[in-house]
């Protein structure tokens, strides 16, 4: 399936990663999230994270311990903490 990007409706999308920068849930610091999976649209030169995993870094950093993050982690590590919580309880989305 060919992905369309979400800002010029291109389909010379490349799959790629990337560090993005997010603040924690409670709002003490903001992390480097590094290899990030990332769409990149040489059209209109957005480089942007699909919906998916914005849901699932944001998910992830509700369901653990954010006390024990430094200020650089790679996506996968992240993913690989152990969460506190089955799910998180405060998405209502789904």
């Amino acid at each position: 399936m060919k992905t369309i990007c979400e800002w010029c409706d291109s389909t010379n999308v490349a799959k790629t990663t990337d560090s993005v920068f997010w603040e924690l849930p409670d709002g003490t610091k903001a992390i480097e999230i590094t290899d990030t999976p990332t769409h990149f649209c040489p059209d209109c030169l957005m480089i942007y994270q699909s919906e998916l995993i914005v849901k699932e870094i944001e998910n992830q950093l509700y369901l653990i311990n954010c006390k024990q993050l430094g200020k650089v982690i790679s996506f996968e590590e992240l993913m690989a903490i152990p969460r506190l919580l089955k799910r998180n309880y405060f998405d209502f989305s789904s």
